[in-house]
């Protein structure tokens, strides 16, 4: 039987990449797109694939942050919650895949934290708040299933505008 850390890490998992009963996850959602596709908007002021991309690395680099007692303003890019994509210096294939390489290596960098935790240390507040360590795992792995809906979304509204 597995111990409840292990178990959140295995729901964070399938949340992100591994086979799952719900449906695609998040890194399975943006397998193959190409920088055409995950710059494609449905709309003037509506998200598209890559800013959901890094909503999520954003998400994920605070629940980390929260769970350490990291100091604010250490991710990667300037700014928080939403980044526009594309920008100047950020339109091609290569900074999508440099996204792409964010989310997974935040993703990775989140999971050794959770698996650095004990069970006791679960229902505790993360630091800046009173929000459960728990209720932040849970949430952030809630938080990349919806996200993964979104962009599937994307994908076939992308699809029918091409029809």
């Amino acid at each position: 039987m597995m111990d409840s850390v292990e178990l959140l890490v295995r729901i964070l998992n399938e949340a992100f990449e591994r086979k799952s009963w719900h449906g695609t996850n998040l890194k399975g959602s943006i397998r193959g797109l190409t920088f055409k596709h995950v710059s494609w908007r449905p709309q003037p002021e509506r998200h598209n694939i890559w800013e959901h991309v890094l909503h999520c690395a954003y998400w994920k680099y605070t629940v980390r942050r929260r769970l350490t007692g990291e100091k604010r303003g250490s991710f990667s890019l300037k700014g928080s919650n939403w980044f526009e994509r594309p920008v100047p210096g950020c339109q091609d294939q290569s900074a999508w895949d440099d996204s792409v390489e964010l989310l997974t290596e935040t993703h990775r960098s989140l999971v050794a934290v959770i698996q650095s935790l004990s069970p006791d240390q679960l229902n505790k507040p993360a630091a800046g708040g009173e929000t459960s360590i728990l209720t932040l795992i849970t949430g952030i792995a809630a938080h990349d299933t919806y996200h993964a809906g979104q962009i599937q979304l994307l994908k076939k509204l992308m699809n029918a505008k091409k029809s």
